[in-house]
C-alpha cells in the first residue's frame, strides 16, 4: 500500500519532466537506457572507493529516470511489451552495480568478507524475487507482491549506503539493514512459491 501511494506521489511530481522530455523528442527508451547508464555509472565509479554519499547521490538521480520512463510512455500511447521487457532486463543490470560495486569496497580496501557475502546473498535472492514473478507469469500464474519488492530494496540499500557515507556511520549500520533485506528477500521468495503453488493445486 505505502508503494502504490510513493508511486502516485513521484507520478505528479515528475509528469511535466516527463512532457518535457517528449516536447524534446526524447522517447521513452532513450530514458530508460541514460538512467541504466548513470546508476552504472555512479555505483562502479564511486563505490568501490568507498565513497557512499556521491555514489548514492548520482543513482538516486538516475533512479527517477526509473520512473520517468513509464509516465513517458503512458502520456505518449506507446507502452509497449518491448517497453516492459527492456525495462525489466535494464533494472537487473542497475541492481548488479549496486550491490557488485558495494561488495567490490568491501572484498578490497574495506576488508569485510562477511559484507561481500551479504551483498551477495541481497543481489541473488533479489533477481530470484524477480524471476519468480517473471516466470510464475509467463506460465498463466500471479506471483506478485511479498516485503522485499525491488523499490523496497533499493530504498534500504541506497537511504542507508548514503547515510553511513554522510555521517561516517560504522559499517555495522549497513550489515545489519542487509541482514534484513537478506531475510526479506528469502521470505519473499517462498511467498511468491508458495502463492504459486496455491494456484496450481486448485486448478
Amino acid at each position: 500500500m505505502l508503494d502504490k501511494y510513493t508511486r502516485v506521489y513521484w507520478t505528479r511530481i515528475l509528469t511535466p519532466t516527463a512532457r518535457g522530455l517528449l516536447r524534446l523528442g526524447i522517447g521513452p527508451d532513450a530514458v530508460t537506457v541514460l538512467g541504466t547508464l548513470g546508476v552504472v555509472g555512479g555505483a562502479v565509479g564511486f563505490y568501490p572507493r568507498g565513497e557512499f554519499l556521491w555514489g548514492t547521490l548520482v543513482i538516486t538521480a538516475f533512479v527517477f529516470a526509473d520512473n520517468v520512463d513509464g509516465i513517458m510512455a503512458r502520456l505518449s500511447g506507446r507502452t509497449s511489451r518491448w517497453g516492459a521487457f527492456l525495462d525489466s532486463v535494464l533494472d537487473r543490470v542497475a541492481d548488479a552495480a549496486i550491490f557488485g560495486a558495494l561488495a567490490m569496497w568491501f572484498a578490497g580496501t574495506g576488508d569485510n568478507m562477511r559484507m561481500v557475502a551479504l551483498l551477495i546473498v541481497c543481489l541473488s535472492f533479489g533477481a530470484v524475487v524477480s524471476y519468480a514473478k517473471a516466470r510464475a507469469e509467463s506460465l498463466g500464474y500471479t506471483a506478485g507482491g511479498g516485503i522485499a519488492e525491488r523499490a523496497d530494496r533499493l530504498l534500504a540499500v541506497l537511504v542507508t549506503t548514503g547515510l553511513v557515507g554522510w555521517f561516517d556511520l560504522p559499517v555495522a549500520v549497513l550489515e545489519v539493514v542487509l541482514w534484513l533485506l537478506a531475510a526479506a528477500s528469502v521470505w519473499t521468495v517462498y511467498q511468491r512459491v508458495r502463492e504459486v503453488r496455491r494456484q496450481v493445486t486448485h486448478e
